[in-house]
């Protein structure tokens, strides 16, 4: 039997510990390479990062195994057990750019379901946490439960790209609900939109390709909100996959799935 409240302690200090490491970053030259494309970016931060990170868990909790985005953990192909879905930076981009706008996120999930969620924005300091059946919190704030709104008072988190002539989306069904909500942001890290709509300051958020780590602690935080959370066609999120990946508050995602998705 899991002790889920010290596993979610021990992955609070760690995770607080590893943004330490990063505000000192800022100082140093980074090493940027690209990954898959040129705009794929992987710095040594997130590489080190998960490492340290891999390291704490591997030490205290050596029957987990850990799925990361660097590829220094296991490589499960299924969710038996417990494992840590961590990425180290979300929004490596706006890191190297901005030097805001990046999360740390650590999905702790057993057999499937995910027990803890933490996605911590280091350069604000705050912490999105929560325990499976515990609630969700910013930093000592409980997150109310949502409430929906009508989606001509939304604001939704959508990239300009799905907006556009792309080969994974018919985009036109997208732009009618660009046109039919109050606003559109895109903070480049998906971990960020997540917590923003958990927390209630975004309404939903709609990406066509997310992988686990994107979205793993996302999702145990928007559970215990009462957000509803799917693909893009309806479909439960394939958690070792990627993903087209649609959170809102439920009577935002019912509407925008039912009269513009699936029409």
């Amino acid at each position: 039997m899991e002790n889920w409240t010290k596993i979610e302690q021990d992955a609070k200090t760690w995770i607080y510990e590893a943004g330490e490491k990063i505000r000192q970053s800022f100082q140093k030259v980074l090493s940027v390479q690209a990954k898959s494309n040129p705009d794929d970016l992987v710095t040594n931060m997130d590489k080190e990062t998960e490492q340290y990170l891999i390291s704490k868990i591997n030490h205290t909790y050596p029957d987990h195994k850990i799925l990361g985005e660097e590829g220094f953990g296991d490589k499960p192909d299924s969710m038996d057990g417990v494992i840590w879905i961590v990425d180290p930076i979300d929004g490596t981009m706006n890191f190297v750019h901005q030097q805001r706008n990046f999360a740390i996120s650590i999905g702790i999930y057993e057999n499937g379901v995910g027990q803890v969620g933490l996605i911590y924005d280091v350069v604000h300091d705050e912490l999105y946490h929560a325990v499976k059946g515990k609630g969700a919190y910013m930093n000592d704030a409980e997150l109310p439960k949502l409430e929906d709104v009508p989606l001509n008072e939304a604001v939704i988190a959508l990239n300009a790209t799905w907006v556009m002539e792309n080969k994974r989306f018919d985009h036109s069904k997208l732009v009618p609900v660009a046109k039919a909500v109050r606003g559109t942001r895109s903070y480049g890290s998906a971990t960020i939109e997540c917590a923003y709509v958990a927390a209630g300051r975004l309404d939903a958020y709609i990406t066509l390709r997310l992988a686990p780590w994107d979205f793993a602690a996302g999702l145990v935080l928007l559970e215990e909100v009462g957000a509803k959370a799917s693909t893009l066609d309806g479909k439960p999120i394939n958690m070792l996959g990627q993903n087209s990946i649609f959170v809102a508050k439920k009577g935002i995602h019912d509407t925008i799935l039912n009269e513009y998705l699936n029409n």
